[in-house]
């Protein structure tokens, strides 16, 4: 059985702002490379609980996606009763712990 997948407002303003900011619009590679972050965002429709947990919140976990200086951390909840994922922020791998209670719209490296 699937999961039903959500976005934030918080993670699609994320999606939004990465998808400028690496020129996904202009440029080729971009563009199949945010490709590849969302259907990651949305493969957690199967075996969501594949993330690792991580330390901001005992209840949150994280799947990464790309490689070195491009790795980017898709955080989110699983609500096993509902059969829902909820993606809360998608950030560059380089920054600074996650604070789900705080205001951020930026997501490029700290």
């Amino acid at each position: 059985m699937t999961y039903r997948v959500d976005l934030t407002e918080r993670a699609a303003r994320n999606l939004r702002h990465i998808y400028q900011t690496i020129d996904a619009e202009g440029a080729t590679q971009a563009r199949a490379w945010f490709n590849g972050l969302e259907q990651a965002i949305l493969s957690l429709d199967e075996h969501p609980s594949r993330g690792a947990p991580i330390p901001e919140g005992s209840n949150l976990r994280h799947l990464l996606h790309g490689r070195g200086r491009h790795r980017y951390r898709i955080i989110y909840a699983v609500d096993e009763a509902n059969r829902v994922v909820t993606v809360l922020h998608v950030r560059h791998g380089a920054r600074d712990a996650f604070m789900p209670d705080q205001p951020d719209d930026t997501v490029t490296g700290s």
